[in-house]
């Protein structure tokens, strides 16, 4: 341990750091571009300069490391002057292009020149032109010109992603960053590298020019594009998701995403072929008829449709499928309807792609959630009931009913032609798909964007999910936490002014409307109190609430097994 003073404070800090991470950890601000707590250190960018005393001239805080009785000085009139003039060196060739600059609002160049400039530049020649919008892969776009040369993007490639196919040419002010030769910007992190930019060098081409960063409201979620379960913040305007981006967890993605959880993972929230209502099978009906044959009707009609026909079947001619795409929450409810209707027939799928998968993020299981729907019920115990025993007995006839989650097994062909045989099938489900067109009974269900709840990562770690976007007014008042606490957690009131695009609610709630219009008296008015239930009555949630989980989430209490294989519960 070393014992240091900056800036008059004195403390006691480990002696393997350097001077820019002690601040870090004691909240002092050095400003920086370079480095990066994730990243080797670079020393290029100049800006972090400190003034140590006995040092015969200044030293960058991310390389000098700390020494007993080190007294270091971050805002002494050196520091400033020094500061000053870094900045004007790098503005001589940036243009000046915040207005329409995509990291406008979120550029460190930006807020530095206002805090630590004097605004005022001695250049007074041509500046150095550089090349623009030069596609440097599928998903990233650069401008040559913004480039400060910090170098985070080359490191990240090379350390991070273990793909180095970035790399600075030239030299002096003619300094230009581009991809080896032969190469794309292409590997699955790619978009990290947008994240790192402290400039507006590095864009989305999927997200380029379509907001400014002050227009839409950021809210803390949970990725649902595989088992890792990154935390992200979802970013919406005029109640559309338009971009996703990673948010701090050093226990599940540290500080990345790929870029496959980035894009594909959100466009069907305000896609043309959301569910815009319940819909229901009725022959010789035209109306508000889609192209299968399902008519829109209203929420009453539709759940008594339900319940009405569920109670026309024995138990053992009844099956439910689960879903690793659905909440916590949605399955123990669905578990709790199966198992009160007595039905031992319940299984989910398993959405395995091997050799998908690698030593960073990404995981072969592409769904959120398969962890949790084995912890809150589903388990080999219920009558060994797997997906392909249900088929089977469905081929058979002893099936005759069956009741489908948020998934779609009908994508297999397969699969389709079997469950067309059956008397009476619903499904939830907020898109159309290969299964909705065979359903008699179509409830339209929210998108994890939409609604409260929690996923439990392969880590065995339960996370939280929050609404960014609204589907029906009423669902304001229906959905769980009070406006307070969703501001507390990160959610803005700006999204609720939009109006309704479709009428689709959370499958928690539809659970309890379809068992209380079966007899039940289930009193779940929001989806904490799912929560709260599930906490008290399952021993690997025992002690959590949401408040507990916070930002990070929590490691269930039980020992995590990962699954490596696919398993039929």
């Amino acid at each position: 341990m070393a014992k240091i003073t900056i800036d008059g404070k004195q403390l006691e800090v480990d002696n393997k750091l350097t001077i820019i991470q002690v601040a870090l950890e004691h909240g002092i601000a050095i400003p920086h571009f370079c480095w990066h707590p994730r990243l080797s250190v670079a020393g290029n960018c100049r800006i972090c300069l400190v003034e140590v005393e006995k040092f015969p001239k200044l030293v960058i805080a991310c390389a000098t490391q700390v020494t007993d009785g080190m007294v270091v000085k971050t805002n002494s009139p050196k520091v400033v002057n020094a500061r000053e003039a870094v900045m004007e060196f790098l503005l001589i060739n940036h243009p000046l292009d915040c207005p329409i600059c995509d990291e406008a609002g979120e550029c460190k160049l930006q807020d530095y020149a206002y805090k630590f400039s004097e605004g005022v530049s001695r250049f007074d020649f041509e500046k150095v032109r550089k090349p623009k919008r030069v596609e440097l892969g599928p998903n990233v776009m650069l401008d040559v010109e913004r480039c400060i040369m910090c170098s985070r993007c080359v490191r990240f490639c090379d350390e991070i992603a273990k793909k180095p196919q970035l790399v600075f040419i030239q030299r002096a002010d003619h300094v230009e960053l581009t991809t080896f030769p032969g190469e794309n910007l292409d590997h699955p992190y790619s978009m990290n590298t947008i994240d790192l930019c402290p400039v507006g060098a590095l864009t989305s081409r999927d997200f380029r020019f379509k907001a400014r960063v002050w227009e839409m409201s950021s809210t803390d979620t949970v990725c649902p594009g595989c088992a890792r379960g990154c935390n992200m913040k979802m970013w919406v305007r005029n109640n559309e998701v338009l971009r996703l981006t990673p948010r701090y967890n050093p226990e599940v993605n540290d500080y990345w995403m790929c870029d496959y959880g980035r894009l594909n993972t959100f466009k069907y929230v305000n896609a043309e072929n959301r569910i815009k209502a319940p819909l229901i099978r009725k022959e010789g009906v035209l109306a508000n008829q889609t192209d299968s044959g399902l008519v829109e009707v209203g929420w009453d009609e539709a759940i008594a449709k339900v319940a009405s026909e569920l109670k026309s079947f024995d138990e053992d001619e009844i099956a439910g499928l689960c879903s690793a795409f659905a909440t916590n929450e949605d399955n123990y409810l669905f578990v709790k309807l199966m198992n009160m209707l007595g039905v031992k027939n319940i299984a989910f799928l398993q959405h395995l792609i091997e050799g998908d998968e690698d030593d960073i993020l990404i995981r072969a299981d592409k769904t959120p959630n398969n962890r949790g729907v084995r912890e809150v019920g589903l388990t080999s115990s219920i009558n060994g009931s797997g997906w392909e025993i249900i088929l089977r007995r469905i081929d058979e006839g002893t099936i005759k009913a069956l009741y489908v989650i948020d998934d779609d097994p009908g994508a297999d062909p397969r699969v389709a032609e079997t469950l067309a045989r059956l008397d009476f099938f619903v499904v939830h489900a907020s898109n159309e798909n290969d299964t909705t067109k065979l359903a008699d009974v179509v409830l339209s269900s929210s998108t994890y964007a939409e609604k409260h709840g929690t996923f439990t990562n392969f880590q065995g770690r339960v996370q939280r999910i929050r609404p960014a976007v609204t589907t029906a007014e009423q669902d304001r008042a229906l959905d769980g936490f009070a406006m307070s606490r969703l501001d507390k957690f990160g959610a803005h009131n700006d999204r609720w002014m939009q109006g309704p695009k479709c009428d689709a609610r959370p499958t928690w709630r539809i659970l309890t409307c379809v068992a209380n219009a079966l007899g039940a008296k289930w009193k779940h008015n929001t989806v904490e109190d799912v929560f709260n239930e599930i906490a008290a009555t399952t021993e690997s949630f025992k002690g959590m609430s949401y408040m507990k989980l916070g930002l990070r989430g929590m490691l269930l209490k039980t020992k995590v097994e990962v699954v490596a294989a696919p398993i039929h519960a």
